[in-house]
């Protein structure tokens, strides 16, 4: 927030006006791209492949964004979460399916794909693919680890691992034309049915060593699969529905333990994507229960989670803590403070550009750009995801592989990056525009302005005094010496880590 957001806030005395604030908040176009930048991870987002046969890019996905603007969509108008399951899985099969939901099944679409198509291994590299997104993006199960053998943790077969890949083996990437909701046309990566099959089991593997055939069905763990064989087409309506049901409460677990992690860095289950034997077991199993209940009872609404979350006593803490209590909740299992967590590589990008004054709003749903293009003033949602090539930017700080599906980042604080902030011209540049913008003959003013500007407060009196012998030392022109002191301040540990 702004510097005069927050003394507004503050200004207001009302109990009520907190729960206003969400509101609000929630209603911005940029809730939906927040969301977004987390769930592209888990659905392994990226508009190329991790290879290239020299300039044959078939396989490349010049308008995934579609799909992109699709979940920001989604989340803004607050989705129930289990039609944002069905929709990304069979929104060709649902009834009375809006035209634009189409570029939901981009979920699956978008997906590597490998050179010799044709080749029976090759597919199955794929459906492993299919199998493994799904699993565990919703239900945070690894089925795939059951392609070869029965998974050797989980009560889960490799019958149940080719029951289900049954389904995206009658499944096949086409291209259609799709109207989206600024009704802009275009052609996207999505799945129809194809040519139905049952599998055999592929012993340890091998497609050629074959063994009983499995119908298409759910893990027989959570189903009765042989009074549940699917019959409508590829199955993957009836997939979608068995996933997205108030029966199978582990999708909804899974599903508010995600939240969870957006806010507090993670899950009330540690491994938000293997909720198996293998997995974490949760620290507040009693907490974990009400939420995905209560996330159930209210539409499976996702805004209304978050409120929750964000009205209670646990995340309204503060990071400022005494030595005792971090002594006694070292690991903070029992959220007894909030925990710092440096910002992602997109709100880093993000806040420079928005403190600078220089972030570009009107090409939400536009084609990609790098991030690296100098006239990519966009939010970093925007910018172009590559297998074959991730950006350097997103890869110094954290962004996950594309090429599969992640389920949470890592948080390094690595001297590379560092260097990156002293040397990058994006943030020479960033800082740069805030100097010319506030700096004046008065300079304690602009020392104070750029306080409020930059980390949306004012210096206290010893800061205002070293910020002013800062000044007065520092042998570069007038205008470098503020340019380097507003990056020194974008640079702050204050500026890039979250309290």
């Amino acid at each position: 927030p702004s510097f005069d957001e927050i003394e507004k806030y503050k200004k207001v005395d009302d109990p009520n006006n907190y729960a206003r604030l969400i509101d609000q908040l929630l209603k911005r176009p940029e809730f939906g791209e927040r969301l977004a930048s987390s769930w592209m991870n888990v659905a392994r987002y990226a508009e190329d492949q991790a290879h290239q046969v020299g300039s044959d890019k078939k396989f490349f996905y010049p308008h995934a964004h579609k799909y992109r603007q699709w979940v920001i969509e989604a989340f803004n108008h607050d989705l129930p979460y289990d039609d944002f399951i069905r929709l990304q899985l069979a929104a060709d099969k649902v009834d009375d399916v809006d035209e634009k939901d189409f570029a939901a099944l981009g979920f699956l679409g978008l997906g590597p794909q490998y050179y010799n198509r044709g080749r029976l291994e090759v597919k199955a590299e794929e459906w492993e693919d299919s199998v493994d997104v799904v699993s565990r993006g919703f239900m945070a199960l690894t089925v795939a680890c059951a392609r070869c053998h029965d998974h050797k943790y989980d009560p889960i077969s490799t019958a149940d691992y080719h029951a289900f890949a049954g389904v995206f083996a009658s499944t096949e990437i086409h291209k259609r034309e799709i109207v989206d909701s600024t009704g802009d046309k275009s052609h996207i990566h999505i799945v129809k049915d194809g040519k139905v099959q049952d599998l055999p089991i592929f012993k340890r593997g091998d497609v050629t060593d074959k063994g009983e055939v499995i119908p298409r069905g759910f893990l027989e763990i959570l189903s009765d699969r042989d009074s549940k064989k699917y019959t409508n087409g590829s199955g993957r309506l009836e997939l979608a529905n068995a996933i997205a049901s108030s029966e199978n409460p582990l999708t909804a677990r899974v599903a508010v333990n995600r939240i969870w992690q957006l806010f507090f860095g993670q899950g009330l289950v540690k491994t938000t994507s293997n909720f198996g034997s293998l997995g974490g077991l949760p620290s507040h199993p009693e907490l974990l229960d009400y939420l995905a209940i209560t996330f159930m009872e209210n539409g499976w609404s996702i805004k209304d989670l978050i409120k929750r979350i964000l009205l209670s006593s646990t995340y309204r803490q503060s990071s400022f803590v005494i030595s005792l209590k971090r002594q006694k909740d070292e690991e903070n299992k029992y959220y007894s403070y909030f925990p710092r967590r440096r910002l992602s590589a997109e709100m880093l990008r993000d806040s420079m550009l928005l403190v600078s004054g220089e972030m570009e709003s009107g090409d939400r749903g536009a084609e990609s750009l790098k991030v690296s293009d100098k006239k990519n003033l966009r939010r970093t949602i925007y910018s172009r995801i590559s297998r074959k090539e991730l950006d350097h930017y997103l890869a110094l700080f954290d962004y996950p592989d594309p090429n599969i599906h992640s389920s949470s980042r890592d948080e390094t604080i690595t001297p590379a990056q560092k260097l990156y902030f002293i040397n990058s011209e994006f943030v020479i540049e960033r800082s740069k525009k805030i100097s010319l913008e506030i700096t004046s003959n008065n300079i304690n003013e602009s020392i104070i302005k750029m306080y409020q500007k930059i980390l949306s407060r004012s210096p206290s009196n010893q800061e205002l005094l070293r910020s002013v012998e800062y000044i007065g030392v520092v042998e570069e022109k007038k205008e470098e010496r503020w340019q380097r002191f507003a990056q020194n301040l974008l640079i702050s540990n204050e500026f890039i880590f979250r309290d």
